[in-house]
């Protein structure tokens, strides 16, 4: 922490502007996605309280902006699971997400054949792992790497039953091994390819990394799609508007803009409607909106369309 950024990131402003700025590649990752060097913004730690100390120093520009500013972070809420959902069109996952279930939840209650309201906070993390693991060809091993209350044979069995319980899901990824194998590539729905000549090794072990990385880029490749044509869009929304709101990063699945205060109402509801809309999925985009005065203290907008609190919260 203090090597790669405390020490490192005041010695990168500009003395001009007195900020921090990335340059974004387009073309360096294989999945479609922005990254970012000089310094790698992508990359500021979150999970642990002295990482997020470091979020901290990522403020709003302040005077000569017009007026106090804030930052606001709009994120796609589970994106590759609903791409999946939308890709496999398997029958139970799209169910979950159409009746804005918890899908880590759902899938718990799915794979041990439990009612919902039995799910224990250990059979929804197991269930979290497999879930955003599925699309990265998580390996029994991988789970167990991951859940080390697991034996093998347990994470073995885990995993065929999720498969028979999301059959749609295990026919999507093995109809993309074999669409790799008869054409040595794969593509997203936008018609971005990535070529994959290690599926034709001799070699088992670089094959199989070669189907992880098939399966997982339409998914993949499909959220770095979307969030692109999503900031084209919001750019022009922001221009038409006249608004002084400006987008200044953008991390994967999630944009973070500087916005006057005074703007703050219509950007709240401007974003998540943008990014939303970029294109319509048979499990619909959900955005989650904070704010806060730095990256690292941002709170979450409460959607009045929604209620602050489920059934199960009141005990029913």
């Amino acid at each position: 922490l203090k090597s790669t950024y405390v020490d490192a990131l005041p010695a990168l402003i500009n003395p001009k502007t007195r900020r921090v700025h990335t340059t974004f590649n387009q073309t360096i990752a294989a999945t479609g996605r922005l990254s970012s060097q000089d310094p790698n913004l992508q990359n500021i730690p979150i999970r642990t309280e002295l990482g997020r100390r470091v979020r901290t120093a990522f403020i709003a520009d302040g005077p000569g902006s017009g007026g106090p500013m804030v930052l606001l972070s709009a994120d796609y809420s589970q994106i590759e699971l609903r791409i999946l959902a939308h890709l496999s069109g398997d029958a139970r996952l799209l169910a979950a997400f159409a009746a804005g279930e918890d899908i880590h939840s759902a899938t718990a209650a799915e794979v041990f054949g439990v009612p919902r309201d039995q799910v224990t906070s250990t059979m929804r993390r197991i269930a979290k792992v497999v879930n955003f693991g599925i699309v990265y060809g998580l390996s029994p091993f991988g789970l167990t790497e991951r859940v080390p209350e697991l034996s093998r044979s347990e994470a073995e069995q885990f995993i065929r039953t999720y498969f028979e319980r999301y059959p749609g899901v295990q026919a999507y990824l093995e109809e993309t091994k074999r669409f790799a194998v008869e054409h040595g590539y794969v593509q997203t729905l936008t018609g971005r390819r990535r070529y994959i000549p290690e599926i034709f090794a001799s070699n088992p072990n670089v094959r199989s990394q070669a189907e992880r990385m098939a399966v997982n880029m339409p998914v993949q490749g499909l959220a770095a799609d979307i969030i692109k044509i999503a900031m084209v869009h919001l750019d022009q929304r922001l221009q038409e508007r006249r608004l002084s709101s400006r987008m200044v990063l953008q991390v994967h699945d999630e944009l973070v803009l500087e916005v006057p205060t005074r703007e703050q109402e219509e950007i709240e509801r401007l974003v998540p409607e943008v990014m939303e809309g970029a294109m319509e999925l048979a499990a619909p985009l959900k955005v989650d909106v904070k704010v806060g005065a730095n990256w690292g203290e941002l709170e979450r907008v409460v959607d009045l369309a929604e209620p602050e609190f489920s059934a199960l919260d009141l005990g029913a």
